[in-house]
């Protein structure tokens, strides 16, 4: 009997309509277009605006997207899994709330919270699920609000992030197609190197935390770039090794979409050529959970059925992985 695997068998991707712009942020901090773009590749990222507007408006966004796309009725889901690190609220999950304003009712749903490499282990664990013949039609989200914790004072963090949803559908196949093989790896050494201090059960909210400042997101970017690069590149490798694929095997890569340069390393480690690369940081800057899927909404027409994908992510904590995927259609 053939095993079944988890194919993609739909994206769809959502970003605000609000832009703000590298000129934007020089009149709000001591920074220039010239120094960001060299740094990070960034030149513009989306900001949701509006009071009461949380990531599930965003991941609703993207979720009524796909099952318009995919021609999917609300009751046919029978799980649905959002990365995030900005949820609406500690709780309930903010996959609980795409759920209900999508009409999806009386499934289980919850939220992963791996930082950047949040989508990455999402999709690793709704795999599963297809995998055992559990579930049929699996809904994996990648969403977050950065703006909500970015400190626009700083000038070393507020030109990195933007806020967006992505979403996929993972339906079982039984042919060569699929998610064929993920790695997920953490090192909790990397804890204080990016995080929020704040918000948690550790510091819960007080006029002290507030003052300090410490429910923004803290980055110390050099020794986040030393471990991203060789960690992100390292598990891109891997993977290929595991599965026997070189350079020239694989269709594209989909990173997460933190640095130009971290991305650049990871292409080369790979030995893939800049034109398999999927790069959108230029115009959505880092958002989080949704780099990846955002990046396979972007690219979806360029996609070919039987196409060899790497998807290649690295996170606060430290969380990182790499996932296999044989595109589907």
């Amino acid at each position: 009997m053939m095993t079944s695997k988890a194919a993609i068998t739909g994206v769809h991707g959502y970003v605000p309509d609000y832009v703000l712009t590298n000129a934007e942020l020089e009149r709000m901090v001591d920074t220039n277009d010239e120094w960001i773009t060299s740094r990070t590749g960034i030149k513009e990222r989306h900001i949701l605006k509006g009071e009461g507007l949380g990531t599930s408006h965003m991941g609703v966004k993207a979720v009524e997207g796909l099952l318009a796309k995919t021609n999917t009725r609300p009751e046919e889901i029978d799980l649905l899994i959002c990365a995030t690190t900005t949820p609406d609220f500690v709780f309930p999950a903010t996959a609980n709330l795409i759920c209900d304003m999508t009409g999806i009712r009386n499934i289980g749903s919850f939220d992963i919270q791996a930082a950047c490499s949040g989508f990455v282990y999402a999709l690793t664990i709704g795999s599963q699920f297809i995998e055992t013949g559990k579930y049929k039609k699996i809904i994996v989200v990648g969403a977050d609000k950065m703006s909500s914790i970015v400190d626009y004072t700083d000038r070393t963090t507020c030109v990195l992030f933007g806020d967006g949803a992505g979403a996929v559908m993972l339906e079982p196949t039984t042919g060569e197609f699929g998610i064929r093989d993920s790695i997920i790896r953490s090192d909790g050494v990397g804890q204080h190197h990016l995080f929020q201090k704040a918000g948690g059960s550790r510091y819960p909210p007080t006029h002290e935390t507030v003052e300090k400042r410490w429910h923004y997101a803290y980055q110390d970017g050099p020794s986040v770039f030393k471990f991203a690069v060789k960690n992100m590149a390292d598990v891109s490798a891997e993977i290929m090794e595991k599965n026997g694929l070189k350079g020239d095997d694989v269709a594209w890569l989909v990173p997460h979409q933190a640095n130009k340069r971290i991305i650049d390393a990871t292409a080369n480690r790979m030995n893939i050529g800049p034109e398999k690369v999927m790069l959108n940081i230029h115009k959505y800057g880092n958002t989080t959970a949704a780099t990846i899927p955002l990046c396979l909404f972007d690219y979806e027409s360029q996609l070919k059925k039987g196409d060899n994908l790497i998807l290649a992510a690295f996170g606060g904590g430290f969380t990182w992985g790499a996932v296999y995927v044989k595109w589907a259609y």
